[in-house]
């Protein structure tokens, strides 16, 4: 402690007398200390600083140590207690050393040391010094100072990533050969000025051009990714970029241009990629103009496949889409079939509901995902195992788990869980499961046919065919035969008269009463044919394309290329050694679809080439040619059913052995409608304008379904019936029901319209029938293209009993003439019945012929007092002029002679009845000769007698009250 005033004189003495004692003290102890020893830091320091900053981090931290008691001083007033070995401060020795040492606690000795400026890595990384600690010494004056050694300090300067990659080059050029894959075309590279290793190196460069076909590498190595071609790009411009290991990105990025440099290119040329096909113009050659550009090298053989992919179309390729079993009669498969998965009808309702795969154009396939199946109605199949019978089926199946997968089972139906027989997947194998029924020996016998198929789970369509003749089971995939690898036994079932259960996509438990191993793809086309098992020429049949490659080969070069198909004809394979001829053939090479309405879209198509020259090694590279047939969109036919669509008949006919007729005069008739270019004065005529030209056209229809409308059939007393001879003369099926009849089969409109003339419709109980109401549709191509719907009504004409009917004709005798003299039109109804003379009027017929009758009377009436009105006007108008005067004619009673009279009535009657002959002649005509003569003679007859009664009516008519 410091006390101001030193130990000088004081004014206060006790003050003084203190200060006196405490000098005295600390004289004493300063001489008997003294500085002895020297401060001690660490011999080498090293520390880190950040370029930019100016606090070095040093390791050990800087501290100076000093074993010295602590000393006190004192002078003037103030009193310093002063701790032995003091240290004062840290001196650098170095030449221009921008660092300094600063002194943060003289008692403990810390210091640090800090940066003068801002440092900068890239000029110095490093830099190395020595620093020196001294003590404060002894005395207020700090002498005999101690200094400690000195120590060495290395300090690195951290590097901050301040500066980006900058390319060398302004630009970079290159140039390339086409049709040459390269493993660098030329390297690029750019720099960074940062010190450190992570800042200044180079970590990436990218191509920032999109959709180029070239890559670069993390050392600037450019390299093209695909063969370049000169027709396509002449030169490619690259903007480059780099990034350092910072993700600093270069400052400016880069300009890379490569030329492409033509060379001589194996390959075919005149190859067009898009290719139109009009369905109905037969075949389309695919490479009318085709030549192989081989580079004037030395060829001694060429090898060429052509392949069209269909696997997306229909079931893997174009094929009919009509049902199943019309496909199989089509095929030679006439009789026994029958289809568990139809088209959903009134007929076969059992597939409503279950989800489909099928585009409008294609064919009509279901889809089973685990959780659907199917029950089969009790009747649609009587298959006996002990008869030969086939299953065929169109299948698309994945790889599955481990469950079973069932495609047709046929099980207890109740109480027990026996399977019959099935046909399911299990671990990708097809499996045929058959139980045989009871025998007096109880030997083990075939039971489990296993066959393993890459086919089953390829997820593409594959046609199976299983002809089973116990105990022989052949199977067919997509035509070629497979053998089973296994084949378990088991003996025949035990005897039960438990009814069976016939399901699809799933397997019915009897027993739980439940539906288990459900089947998970697509299926179509399943069949049973029963009695007859399936030849070589029907399966075939059933799986052949409609659509493929061909080729008419020029016998000039017939002999010089070998050409070889597949057995659906999608691809074929051509060999030989002369270019030329080989060309030729590739000219010749076509693609045909031979259905009338095709399945539009793409069809890709793949020409794979191998040359070899004398060595018998392939010398040059001819890539692959590709392209696609795009199946234009046929033109859709417009089905239209005409015909009379009301008409009326009476009730025998009905009730009659033939029956009615329901459309006697329908007819089918498909057209098309197109758009033509209306012909133009000048070829830039803008008013030139497309019509629309429809065309009749001519195709088969595959079902056409008569349906009532209204209440169904009771079979008790109607009926819709055909003659079924005529029905299998045409080659065509029908199914009855309650709610109406289909008829089957693929045909020509011209025998559909035959057999729907044959359609009759039958009633044996008609007293409270007055009208019935059927529609008709057809269709083609399984329901791919509809007709209207053609709506038939047809009137129940109920005969009067005979003598309400002659009371009615006593009571107005003039009425029933009118009804024999002109046919009446029943509300819009056609009475196409010939033998209407003979037919006695119905009560409703009598009442229209009174009411026209009245009419009639009421017209001449009328007539015959405007006319007597009018004569006496003209006498007035006479009576007037010679007279001059007027006259008072109140009480004038006139008298009429009756025949004047009686001829002007029958004047204006015969006016009238030529005006009705005139309006009723079309019906008239309808009328046979017969009828006509015998009706005039009845007319003749019933003209005089009316004519008579006129006459005496108007002899006796008293007139004497009437005034005019």
């Amino acid at each position: 402690m410091r006390v101001r005033g030193g130990c000088g004189a004081v004014e206060r003495p006790a003050v003084g007398l203190l200060l006196a004692v405490l000098c005295a003290a600390a004289a004493a102890a300063e001489a008997a200390k003294v500085n002895k020893h020297k401060p001690w830091i660490e011999t080498t320091y090293h520390g880190i600083v950040t370029e930019n900053d100016d606090k070095v981090l040093l390791d050990p931290p800087l501290i100076a140590l000093d074993k010295d008691a602590p000393l006190r001083y004192a002078d003037s007033f103030e009193v310093t207690f002063t701790k032995e070995g003091e240290i004062c401060g840290f001196r650098i020795h170095g030449q221009n050393v921008p660092f300094e040492a600063v002194m943060l606690d003289k008692s403990t000795g810390e210091g640090v040391i800090r940066a003068k400026d801002k440092l900068d890595c890239e000029l110095q990384k490093e830099h190395t010094f020595t620093i020196q600690a001294y003590d404060c010494g002894e005395g207020p004056d700090g002498t005999n100072m101690k200094k400690s050694h000195k120590a060495t300090v290395h300090i690195q300067v951290n590097d901050v990533n301040e500066y980006s990659p900058v390319f060398k080059e302004k630009s970079y050029k290159a140039t390339v050969i086409e049709g040459k894959k390269y493993d660098s075309i030329m390297k690029v590279e750019a720099v960074d000025a940062d010190c450190s290793f992570q800042f200044s190196q180079i970590c990436s460069y990218e191509i920032v051009t999109p959709d180029v076909p070239f890559s670069i590498d993390k050392d600037g190595n450019i390299k093209n990714t695909e063969k370049l071609n000169y027709s396509k790009e002449r030169m490619y411009k690259l903007t480059v970029t780099a990034y350092d290991c910072g993700k600093n990105r270069a400052s400016e990025d880069v300009l890379v241009k490569i030329n492409i440099k033509p060379t001589c290119k194996p390959s075919w040329q005149g190859f067009n990629k898009r290719i139109e096909y009009e369905p109905g113009t037969g075949s389309l050659a695919l490479f009318p103009s085709v030549r192989l550009e081989t580079c004037e090298e030395p060829i001694t053989s060429i090898q060429a496949s052509i392949e069209v992919e269909t696997n997306h179309i229909g079931k893997g390729c174009d094929r009919d889409t009509y049902s199943e079993k019309s496909l199989h009669r089509l095929c030679g498969a006439s009789t026994g079939t029958v289809e568990l998965l139809p088209a959903p009808s009134s007929a076969t309702n059992w597939t409503v509901g279950l989800p489909t795969d099928n585009g409008h154009d294609s064919d009509q396939v279901f889809e089973f995902n685990g959780t659907q199946a199917i029950k089969v109605p009790e009747g649609v199949v009587s298959t006996s195992l002990k008869d030969p019978f086939t299953v065929s089926v169109w299948m698309r199946h994945g790889p599955g788990g481990r469950e079973k997968e069932t495609i047709l089972c046929n099980s207890d139906k109740t109480e027990m869980n026996r399977h019959h027989y099935s046909l399911y997947v299990h671990n990708c194998r097809l499996v045929l499961l058959l139980r045989q029924d009871p025998t007096e020996s109880e030997n083990y016998k075939p039971a489990e046919f296993h066959w393993k198929l890459d086919q089953v789970c390829d997820k593409e369509w594959h046609h199976y065919v299983l002809n089973i003749e116990f105990p022989a089971v052949a199977l067919f995939v997509d035509g070629a035969s497979f053998e089973p690898f296994l084949v378990t036994e088991d003996y025949p079932l035990h005897a039960s008269k438990i009814e069976t259960q016939l399901t699809i996509g799933a397997c019915w438990q009897g027993g739980s009463a439940r539906m288990t191993q459900y089947f998970r793809g697509n299926l179509a086309g399943l069949m049973i044919r029963s009695g007859k098992l399936e030849n070589k020429k029907v399966i075939d049949c059933l799986y052949t394309c409609k659509e493929g490659l061909d080729v008419q080969l020029p016998e000039e070069v017939a002999s010089a290329v070998k050409v070889e198909f597949n057995p659906n004809q999608s691809s074929l394979t051509l060999e030989g050694d002369d270019i030329e001829s080989f060309e030729k053939v590739m000219q010749h090479i076509s693609y045909l679809n031979s259905r009338q309405f095709p399945t539009p879209g793409i069809r890709h198509l793949r020409v794979t080439t191998t040359v070899k020259c004398f060595n018998e090694e392939t010398c040059i590279s001819v890539p692959d040619a590709e392209g696609y047939v795009m199946v234009l969109q046929p033109e859709e036919p417009k089905i239209s059913l005409s015909g009379i669509d009301h008409f009326a008949r009476g009730a025998a006919d009905f009730e009659s052995a033939e029956g009615v007729t329901l459309f006697p005069e329908l007819r089918i008739v498909s057209t098309i409608t197109r758009e033509v270019e209306a012909e133009a004065e000048g070829e830039d005529d803008p008013t030139v304008q497309e019509t629309v030209v429809s065309e009749e056209i001519m195709h088969n229809l595959d079902m056409c379904e008569v349906t009532v409308v209204g209440d169904d059939l009771d079979g008790d007393h109607e009926s819709l019936e055909v003659d079924l001879a005529q029905v299998q003369q045409r080659g065509l099926e029908i199914s009855s029901s309650n709610v109406g009849m289909v008829i089957t089969g693929v045909n020509t409109m011209a025998n559909y319209e035959q057999v729907l003339h044959l359609i009759r419709y039958r009633n044996w109980h008609t007293e409270a029938l007055f009208d019935r109401k059927f529609k008709l549709v057809c269709s083609e191509l399984n329901g791919r293209y509809v007709s209207n719907d053609f709506k038939v009504e047809v009137n129940v004409i109920h005969t009067a009993n005979p003598m309400e009917h002659a009371n009615n004709a006593m009571w107005q005798p003039q009425f029933i003439n009118q009804v024999k003299h002109a046919s009446v039109d029943l509300s819009g109804h056609n009475l196409a019945n010939t033998h209407q003379a003979s037919v006695v009027p119905s009560a409703a017929t009598i009442v229209i012929v009174v009411c026209v009758s009245f009419l009639v009377f009421m017209i001449i009436l009328g007539v015959f007092r405007i006319r007597a009105a009018h004569q006496r006007t003209m006498r007035d108008q006479e009576n007037g002029k010679e007279n001059e005067m007027d006259w008072d004619d109140s009480a004038l009673t006139i008298t009429v002679n009756p025949m004047e009279t009686y001829e002007d009535q029958h004047s204006s009657e015969e006016e009238e009845e030529e005006e009705e002959e005139s309006e009723d002649g079309e019906e008239e005509d309808d009328i046979t000769s017969a009828e006509s003569e015998s009706s005039e003679d009845e007319e003749g007859a019933e003209q005089e007698d009316q004519q008579g009664a006129n006459r005496q009516q108007q002899l006796e008519w008293d007139d004497s009250t009437l005034t005019y």
